[in-house]
């Protein structure tokens, strides 16, 4: 079996800009790239899990969204690094119209697009993280069995005392919860 590093998107790999809706607007956060590249030297897969109710909103379409990923994608290759795959839920359960709004099992906390990404890629979550910016990655990691890492970038230092539960650490950012791990 594999292990993962299932990582967040906005506020932990890019800036978070709100609703991203231009591939012009990608912005790494420092060190990022490098994170990733660490994890791929280190045999772990590297998948993104990005909630994106932004389609539901009607703020960016799916095309726009996969052209946004193939440029992430790209620009992380550029860099010495890859991404084995990128899952994304595009629901919510109060906004939007059929088939975007509703109440699903993907959308974090709930922990759907990291266990369809275990069973997708053979992983084996107890030896696999969870990193990002906001408790509900903290949430959906541990509901699927992975250790956490909530990283101060992004949207940590607000999310942090809204915690519930604790993830395994807090680190600064991606580079140094990836420092963390190996």
């Amino acid at each position: 079996m594999n292990k993962a590093v299932f990582l967040d998107r906005d506020g932990t790999i890019i800036e978070d800009v709100g609703y991203l809706n231009n591939p012009q607007e990608i912005k790494f956060i420092h060190g990022s790239i490098e994170a990733i590249k660490k994890l791929n030297e280190a045999d772990y897969k590297v998948i993104v899990i990005t909630n994106q109710a932004g389609i539901a909103r009607e703020l960016i379409i799916e095309n726009m969204l996969q052209t946004i990923d193939k440029t992430l994608q790209k620009e992380i290759l550029n860099g010495g690094a890859y991404i084995d795959a990128i899952y994304y839920c595009p629901h919510h359960a109060e906004h939007g119209y059929y088939p975007y709004k509703q109440d699903c099992k993907c959308r974090k906390p709930e922990p759907g697009m990291i266990l369809k990404a275990a069973k997708d890629h053979n992983i084996d979550l107890s030896q696999s993280w969870m990193i990002g910016d906001k408790r509900t990655d903290v949430y959906a990691g541990k509901k699927a069995g992975t250790k956490t890492i909530l990283v101060m970038s992004g949207r940590g230092v607000e999310e942090k005392p809204k915690l519930t539960e604790q993830p395994d650490y807090y680190t600064e950012n991606l580079l140094e919860a990836v420092k963390k791990i190996i």
